[in-house]
């Protein structure tokens, strides 16, 4: 039996009885939420029957209470009226990104409209204001925009920037509060009661939003007696005690592992050459277009302020549908001032996230999230340049796939693969990574780590999943996890942004070694509980998992293993050819050949794009590129005993590309061959 909307009420504010809500609480909360709303737009009354201010059958519409205000002319309206009938976007949300009226001129029509009052300033330095304002569910007031305001006599004013959803959230709010009467405010002024009121603790919950068996924030170094600690010296101790047996384990482990990897990389490769089912035609291309949201996170990078403002200008989304979201740590102040010089447009805005621990990605776009608008969700890095039509691409996606379809992942490709030898090998990797490996996890039906940025959200879903993982820091890949184990899919898309190539050694492994550390730690939380996993993931994507996490780091770790077999082109014994056949070296000649040459021929198909064609005879440099992994291992594995959530940070603009340049051609090539939305690779046309 459906629960009552008084039961969801209650149990919201149950969970915010704590200073930091329980993540599973908050989950069941917003789920709730979500499930209030729907039920009251199936069960809703007659309009006429409407219980808040002016009743709907004597209610004016918007477009003639600004006519009659004289803010707006009959052209203005038609304008919008056409604009809106092919988008989800409120009538106002169209004038006002139209920049046809401002946000205070709009907020008085709505009050007026619904024969409701305006809010007033905020009550701000009033204690009992304050107080007043915390009695209300938090994921309430961010879900419906609203907040108590004051005490108006014996009634509590309520605030909201939502006010068609008025008659939703007066059966939910809690009985605590009294008897309420509502009020008009702009989302500007929402927003700043809502980082006043509830900012710290919006903070904090950031940092656990991931219900804790799922998150690696339980995991508490302690040095060297973290058991983690102890595992290296036991293997020292016993490759000293008994070091040709040590090193005839280690190679032949270190020669499973890379056939693993290997076997997973073919099947990837064929599955993403596969032709695909032909689907039958979109029926939701007609539908209206869904609200986008984008974060965009940034961390002292004043320098690029001003080209990413420029680069996600080009996006051709109807601004009327676009909420850009900037995320700056409250202590930024350069890339604050550098944002405020850039004028931003009206689609953009400055999310400012309150100091707190730890100081990463995941937990700055936990913050951000309550404040996104859109239905959908997206991700961009501070040096990403999308392609101009990416956010139409993914919002005909989403209307096309099944509900389940929770994530859709873009391709990523850079504009300075030729700056030095380090950048077109980087290239090569994510050529491979991106449009041979992801498509074909995906088509195998397996869990895709995801990329980090292009990714793209369900909103629903990532409020059901509880956001990202602030003390891991390969989030991305986590959360990839997580959706799989919900029973949520990702689809590899077809569309590009493009990044800087990282183009030094040192910039490299500070890079990988955090991803790596990032995988270990997400493979030890997910393992935890082995059988639980396999009962959600399934046989398949549970060997996948294992392989793909754990199957990348042992192959970098035990590498130079693999290379000490080079002392039998010297005439020397090698121990693992005591388990070889006959103790032929040409068996492990053939493994090790042969094993080189499968890798380069998965790089020489994942180079298929004509603009990744000339890159083609670098391959084989990717032998030694990879030798950088070793050391990334090694800082990675020493990092997660001493400092697991510390975030090495990748510095932009230093590989250039990051100055606005004009990147239409590699944009143009980059589409040229791509892969569909179920992993093909073809000419498109």
């Amino acid at each position: 039996m459906v629960r009552t909307f008084t039961e969801y009420a209650m149990s919201s504010l149950a969970a915010f009885r704590s200073p930091v809500p329980d993540p599973e609480d908050r989950a069941a909360t917003r789920k709730g939420l979500w499930k209030a709303r729907e039920d009251r737009r199936k069960t809703a009354p007659e309009p006429e029957a409407s219980s808040v201010g002016t009743p709907a059958r004597m209610r004016p519409k918007l477009g003639e209470v600004l006519l009659d205000m004289g803010a707006i002319s009959g052209s203005d309206l038609a304008h919008a009226l056409t604009l809106q009938r092919r988008m989800s976007a409120r009538l106002g949300d169209v004038l006002l990104r139209g920049e046809i009226v401002d946000a205070e001129t709009l907020a008085d029509a709505l009050a007026r409209q619904r024969g409701i009052g305006r809010a007033g300033p905020a009550p701000r330095g009033d204690a009992a204001a304050d107080a007043l304002a915390r009695r209300m569910p938090l994921d309430m007031s961010v879900f419906f925009r609203a907040i108590p305001w004051r005490k108006v006599g014996s009634l509590t004013l309520v605030a909201t920037a939502r006010p068609e959803a008025i008659d939703t959230l007066a059966d939910l709010l809690p009985p605590l509060l009294g008897p309420c009467l509502f009020s008009v405010v702009t989302d500007a002024a929402f927003d700043d009661r809502l980082t006043e009121i509830h900012g710290k603790t919006l903070a904090r919950a950031a940092e656990c939003e991931v219900p804790k068996p799922m998150s690696c924030r339980s995991w508490h170094p302690s040095g060297l007696l973290n058991p983690l600690a102890l595992l290296p010296a036991l293997l020292i101790v016993a490759a000293i005690a008994a070091p040709l047996t040590f090193l005839k384990i280690a190679t032949a482990l270190g020669l499973l592992v890379m056939c693993s990897n290997l076997g997973l990389r073919i099947a990837a490769l064929l599955a993403a050459r596969r032709t695909p089912t032909k689907s039958p035609p979109p029926e939701g291309a007609a539908a209206k277009l869904p609200s986008v949201s984008l974060l965009v996170p940034l961390h002292r990078e004043p320098e690029i302020a001003a080209s990413l403002t420029h680069r996600l200008s080009r996006l051709d989304y109807p601004k009327e549908l676009l909420d850009i979201c900037l995320v700056v740590e409250a202590d930024d102040f350069v890339t604050r001032n550098a944002l405020e010089k850039a004028r931003l447009p009206a689609t953009m805005r400055v999310i400012t996230v309150p100091d707190g621990s730890p100081r990463t990605k995941p937990r700055a776009m936990n913050y951000a999230l309550n404040f996104a608008r859109g239905e959908i969700v997206g991700i961009y890095d501070a040096e990403d340049a999308p392609a101009p039509d990416q956010i139409m691409r993914v919002a005909r996606r989403f209307q096309e796939v099944p509900e389940d379809v929770a994530c859709l992942q873009g391709l990523l490709d850079y504009y300075n693969p030729t700056r030095n030898i380090m950048s077109r090998c980087f290239t090569i990797e994510y050529a491979t990574w991106f449009r041979l490996v992801l498509p074909g996890l995906s088509r195998l039906g397996l869990a895709v780590p995801l990329g980090g940025t292009t990714l793209f959200f369900r909103r629903k879903a990532l409020d059901r999943i509880g956001g990202w993982d602030a003390h891991n820091v390969t989030e991305d890949a986590d959360l990839g996890i997580r959706l799989a184990r919900l029973g949520y899919r990702t689809e590899i898309i077809r569309t590009t942004t493009l990044e800087e190539a990282n183009a030094h050694p040192l910039a490299w492994i500070k890079q990988r070694s955090r991803w790596i550390k990032g995988y270990v730690l997400t493979w030890a939380v997910h393992s935890r509980r082995p059988l639980k996993l396999l009962r959600e993931l399934g046989p398949r994507r549970w060997i996948g998992f294992h392989l793909l996490f754990m199957g990348s780091v042992l192959n970098a770790l035990l590498m130079p293993f693999l290379w000490s077999t080079a002392v039998i082109l010297f005439g020397l014994h090698h121990p693992v050819l005591d388990w070889l056949p006959g103790e032929s070296p040409a068996v492990l000649a053939g493994l090790l050949i042969g094993g080189t040459l499968t890798s380069m021929v998965i790089s020489w198909f994942g180079c298929a794009t004509p603009h990744h064609r000339p890159l083609r005879p670098w391959i084989p440099l990717m032998e030694a590129y990879f030798w950088l992994a070793t050391l990334a291992v090694m800082k990675a594995l020493a990092e997660i005993v001493f400092r697991p959530f510390h975030w090495d940070k990748t510095t932009h603009g230093t590989f250039g590309g990051t100055d606005g340049s004009d990147f239409s051609h590699l944009e143009t090539a980059a589409q040229t061959v791509d892969v569909d939305p179920v992993g093909h690779i073809g000419q498109r046309g």
